[in-house]
């Protein structure tokens, strides 16, 4: 079960509600092999992966990114991930978990660093829509920033107040968007970073969206909520 205390969970989408592992390695090797660096494994890219995204590229090409070349490896990337979506599916508790959510009279939206304009009727697609009281994605060109901002603007936008939202996602940043902000947050081991980086946040971490939502109250109330909350 989940803390009392928790009325509204904000989702993240890639690695989170979607299970785009494939596509996203796929994509990654594609830049690799335009900069004529080796291929990556999964476990490889999880190794490194981290925000701010260009830092990370900067890491496997070995070499600093100027505006032009930052733009250019989007753009590879985009290119390859938009190919190999629509072989991604959705999270195999969802959508039924978040429809037991909703059962519940509480209520739940969607924040991801993904473009908001592909995001939209990707959510269609899968049917997902009507189950969001609000869905966000990435306005700007480029992506890879810190989702802070993003959270802060998305609470504010449906009135919520922050101690009352639960924040699920994959990667680190999810984790430190919810502690600035004030929200409690569990992360799922199910997208780019491993269990161990995730851990290290002091979040608890879940191996599915199903354990994630039947994290205890004590286990949200430990010293990552408090720091959250307090900070």
């Amino acid at each position: 079960m989940t803390s009392a205390k928790v009325s509204h969970v904000v989702w993240d989408w890639n690695g989170t509600l979607l299970h785009d592992n494939d596509a996203v390695i796929a994509a990654v090797n594609q830049v690799c092999a335009a900069y004529g660096r080796p291929e990556l494994t999964w476990e490889n890219w999880r190794e490194v992966y981290a925000r701010p995204v260009r830092t990370t590229y900067e890491q496997i090409l070995g070499q600093v990114l100027d505006d032009q070349n930052w733009a250019r490896v989007d753009k590879l990337y985009h290119d390859q991930y938009d190919v190999l979506l629509p072989t991604s599916k959705l999270a195999a508790d969802v959508p039924g978990q978040l429809l037991e959510w909703a059962s519940t009279g509480r209520t739940q939206s969607l924040l991801s660093m993904w473009f908001h304009r592909q995001l939209i009727p990707l959510v269609e697609e899968f049917g997902l829509t009507g189950l969001f009281s609000r869905i966000d994605g990435l306005a700007a060109e480029l992506g890879g920033e810190s989702k802070t901002e993003h959270l802060a603007r998305h609470l504010e936008a449906q009135e919520l107040r922050p101690a009352d939202v639960l924040v699920i996602g994959d990667v680190v940043d999810d984790a430190l968007a919810a502690q600035a902000v004030g929200a409690q947050c569990v992360l799922v081991s199910t997208g780019a970073m491993t269990k161990a980086a995730l851990k290290a946040t002091g979040a608890p971490v879940a191996d599915t969206i199903t354990e994630a939502l039947r994290i205890t109250g004590t286990a949200l109330d430990r010293d990552f909520g408090a720091r959250g909350r307090t900070e």
